[in-house]
């Protein structure tokens, strides 16, 4: 049996309450590893800008296809896919992944949204989506942690809506679920994930803290679940399972890229 494998239980609680927290889910070294790199990469810099409804910026750097790089190795890895292969119940294929930047002090807001608030629109026809969200530094309600609110995923799609320059869930239905559904602080140490259905409201706080919350999403579709019409995400495949030391080994030759004269590199600090 694989060591990655969620219990009955884990399933369960993420049908009921739309997300499920994995401790620990990828050992201290590879989010090292990770967090280097992001640091030292300029495409990562140089990520795009999202404004909140206050015109505060979160950076995103996003990819559809799967890359020659540490971000898209993370995606391969069975830590996540096969957790996310039972709660959705079939075999997934990557959809995108991003890297998410919210830097001290100045990272804006993300509003009430659901993924398939912006996935319906792509074109996929049924919800049976679910992203991974992990820690590459310590979340914490301080410097603007993921809020969930339990259950949400069981409301279907809400209509959405343009705040700032982001896409939100309908304020007045959010706030009827607000009074009715619990919200959660998903505080995280680095390498902890959330996996979280696409039909659950989530947001975030503006990072108020001196510390940065850096985090890597990667998303899944299920297989047989592809989109009407191509669009940004990734084309549907078999998404090939590469162990630790393969993500590893990515990991040391884009930290080596970066390092060679005259790499572009991003700011380390």
């Amino acid at each position: 049996m694989s060591l990655h494998r969620l219990s009955s239980e884990q399933v369960h609680r993420f049908h009921t309450d739309g997300f499920l927290l994995l401790p620990d889910l990828f050992p201290k070294d590879m989010i090292d590893q990770l967090l280097a790199v992001a640091r030292a990469d300029r495409a990562i810099a140089q990520a795009g800008v999202m404004k909140d409804a206050s015109g505060m910026d979160s950076k995103i750097f996003i990819r559809g296809e799967l890359e020659d790089d540490l971000y898209s190795a993370f995606a391969h890895s069975p830590r996540i896919i096969e957790p996310t292969e039972q709660v959705l119940d079939g075999e997934v294929y990557q959809l995108h992944h991003k890297m998410m930047l919210k830097e001290p002090r100045v990272g804006g807001a993300w509003e009430w949204h659901q993924d398939y608030g912006y996935w319906y629109n792509d074109t996929l026809l049924r919800p049976d989506q679910a992203s991974c969200m992990i820690a590459v530094d310590r979340a914490t309600r301080d410097n603007g942690c993921l809020q969930v609110l339990r259950g949400s995923h069981r409301m279907g799609r809400i209509n959405h809506g343009k705040f700032g320059n982001q896409t939100g869930a309908d304020p007045d239905r959010v706030a009827l679920a607000m009074q009715r559904m619990d919200l959660v602080y998903c505080e995280m140490e680095p390498g902890t994930a959330v996996l979280f259905h696409s039909n659950t409201l989530h947001r975030s706080d503006q990072n108020r803290s001196e510390f940065s919350r850096w985090s890597l999403i990667c998303c899944y579709n299920r297989l047989d679940n592809p989109p009407a019409v191509e669009k940004f995400h990734a084309k549907p495949h078999h998404l090939e399972r590469w162990d630790d030391d393969r993500i590893r080994a990515a990991g040391k030759r884009q930290w080596e890229a970066l390092q060679a004269p005259g790499a572009a590199k991003g700011n380390p600090t």
